[in-house]
């Protein structure tokens, strides 16, 4: 029989207090990770014993239903059949969001934003790049519908990226989704752009670096446009979106209910649409111009400073639209010269995202990074890399950063050459004909810009190969830890219902049971486990669990968690016959303990003294009720990071 996923996840949401008592809801292998705002109004016992759930865990601010290999089902049916958004939904009492820097939450944001579609964004990628790839062989709209099909099949999900961006933003922000879509339109209506055609009305900050042509206004006030309108917008598309969400949550309270079902959408779109083309647009527009004035007075003092900048901070300058600041006077310059150095500078972008693919999809075996890194890696090599970025580059942080450091690199070396492009016209490796004269001559500038276009990548991929192999967030959650690192091998995301995630109960280094100097632990007749050499004078509880039993001498502690794994943590090699000296206990056996708890305090320093070794062994003593301990690759650990996982 079927289960019924949909009554499941319904009978979950009313006995955690309900959907307006949850903040966040996070999904992982085996668990539904609750942040509620109050955990009082959770009916643990009820959800303990309720057929489809295997226990409920409450550690670490998560208030955690341990659902099995079902869990992804059950997730999808609470997100279908409610208003809680996955991942990350509004929150107002989860400590875990109110740690996390501005650019955490900025890169989390833009992340989850771009996450459900960011495989069909690689896919069109790849089809720009072989348009692309026709245009190198003199292929154009004008004199191929082939290509002409093949540009808009590729190149349409790019140019109105704001409706899609909409859609996962109006999520994202709890908004309706259809009032979002009517503000994104308006963004990239056809005939804005029209607006700045003609002659100007008058010049709004004439004789400033802001200066701008006023075309037509809205009741007296400018209407300002970037020089490509709003078509491929990230930043001012999101903003949009987060203002419309506050606009409509504020005509909800203050419309009647018996008109609010129409009077919210119409008053909604009709002020944040309107704004968003009159206030937010422009001030992104402002700053595009900022932009420009500073790159431009970096340049005049220094090409290869310029250069250096313009390559690294290309990739962000797009993101927040910022580049119309500096692309519109490379384009001046090469109508009245011929040739411009500016818009070389940026071509070394997306080979340090080239690079950095590269070697992710050669190291990272994971079938989802590799789902997104091939196409995205494909895309990248035609200049197409918004997919590398926001599917992984960002997510992983770190490898965003070589690949901006690389490019940095390659546009310091196109600035010192004084690199320059004399056309615009094809992306990526396709760009390089950019750089051969009008009349045909490959030159050193050609040359340069291919040395270029090798070197970044190859440094951008040396730097990754180095780098530990980098994981997405979301495979790190099952950790539950403070600061888990170590992501689920594929042997576990195959394991079914029961597994029991375990936490390191102390700081130091890991080491093999094998090499402890102890007969009994390393031959496994205690059980399957690990040994860790401590930095810190503190046993803290792996998980939610009982104390069995507690040492008199405070050298040893057995535990009982909730889904039945046994855990001996034993201090020390021979410490019994210390009788306590430089231990302290802390708790007593039959207490309930939770995880993170500290259980045991001990000096290092006096053991070591005694002539004692510190190995910590830490086992699974119940063997054969457990089939598996799948244990972390990683060499050192804090308490709280991820451990091992323990198989029944």
């Amino acid at each position: 029989m079927a289960k019924d996923y949909k009554k499941l996840a319904k009978e979950i949401i009313e006995h955690v207090g309900g959907e307006n008592n949850v903040s966040e809801l996070h999904s992982c292998m085996t668990r539904l990770r609750f942040y509620l705002k109050d955990e009082d109004l959770a009916d643990t016992d009820y959800l303990k014993n309720l057929e489809g759930v295997v226990t409920v865990i409450q550690a670490s601010g998560q208030y955690q239903v341990v659902i099995g290999s079902d869990v992804g089902a059950v997730y999808e049916a609470i997100l279908n059949n409610s208003n809680i958004d996955g991942r990350h939904a509004e929150s107002t009492t989860n400590n875990k969001n109110k740690d996390r820097t501005l650019l955490d939450k900025f890169i989390d944001l833009i992340s989850s934003i771009f996450q459900p579609f960011i495989l069909v964004l690689s896919a069109t990628g790849m089809i720009k790049g072989l348009v692309a790839l026709l245009g190198v062989f003199g292929l154009n709209e004008a004199n191929s519908g082939f290509y002409a099909v093949l540009n808009a099949v590729g190149d349409g999900f790019f140019q109105f990226l704001p409706v899609v961006i909409a859609l996962t933003a109006a999520k994202k922000f709890r908004m309706n989704i259809y009032s979002a879509l009517a503000i994104a339109f308006a963004l990239v209506y056809p005939s804005l752009s029209d607006l700045s055609a003609g002659e100007p009305l008058y010049t709004l900050f004439a004789g400033t670096p802001f200066s701008a042509d006023v075309f037509t206004t809205f009741l007296g006030i400018p209407v300002l446009l970037p020089p490509g309108g709003y078509y491929s917008t990230v930043i001012p598309t999101i903003l949009a979106i987060w203002f419309g969400a506050k606009v409509e949550k504020g005509f909800k309270k203050i419309i009647p209910s018996v008109v609010n079902s129409f009077l919210t959408p119409f008053f909604t779109v009709l002020v944040a649409a309107s704004l968003a083309i009159l206030v937010i647009g422009p001030v992104a527009t402002w700053g595009a111009d900022l932009i420009g004035l500073v790159f431009m007075s970096i340049y005049k003092l220094s090409p290869l400073i310029f250069g250096a900048l313009v390559g690294g901070l290309w990739q962000l300058l797009v993101m927040f639209g910022l580049h119309w600041g500096l692309a519109p006077i490379g384009i001046l310059q090469l109508s009245e010269q011929g040739f411009t150095p500016i818009l070389s500078n940026s071509g070394s972008a997306s080979f340090g995202v080239l690079g950095v693919l590269l070697a992710i999809i050669i190291k990272n075996k994971d079938k989802n990074v590799r789902n997104i890194g091939i196409p995205a890696t494909i895309a990248s090599i035609f200049g197409v890399t918004e997919p590398g970025i926001y599917g992984l580059l960002l997510p992983m942080k770190k490898p965003f950063i070589i690949a901006l450091i690389s490019s940095a690199i390659g546009g310091a070396y196109t600035g010192f050459f004084d690199v320059v492009v004399y056309r615009i016209g094809g992306l990526g490796i396709f760009s390089i004909t950019n750089y051969i004269t009008d009349d045909g001559q490959i030159t050193m500038n050609f040359w340069h810009r291919v040395i270029s276009f090798i070197l970044v990548t190859v440094i951008a991929f040396v730097i990754q190969m180095f780098m530990k192999t980098p994981q997405v967030d979301t495979n790190t959650e099952e950790t539950g830890g403070k600061n888990s690192k170590q992501p689920l091998s594929k042997t576990e995301l195959e394991i079914s219902r029961k597994q029991e995630i375990i936490a390191s109960p102390l700081d130091g280094e890991l080491k093999n049971l094998t090499d402890v100097e102890d007969e009994v632990f390393a031959s496994g007749a205690m059980g399957k486990g690990i040994a860790m050499v401590p930095s810190k004078g503190i046993i803290y509880a792996p998980t939610n669990a009982k104390v069995s039993m507690i040492f008199k001498t405070g050298h040893a502690i057995g535990l009982i968690t909730e889904l039945g794994t046994e855990i001996l943590i034993h201090v020390g090699l021979d410490t019994v016959e210390l009788e306590g000296e430089g231990f302290e206990k802390l708790v007593n056996e039959g207490d309930e303990v939770l995880a993170g708890q500290p259980l045991i305090r001990f000096e290092i320093d006096k053991i070591k003294q005694k002539g004692y070794k510190l190995d910590v062994p830490i086992i699974v003593t119940n063997t054969g009720e457990i089939t598996e301990v799948l244990i972390t690759e990683e060499k050192r650990l804090e308490h709280g990071d991820y451990l091992f996982t323990a198989v029944g």
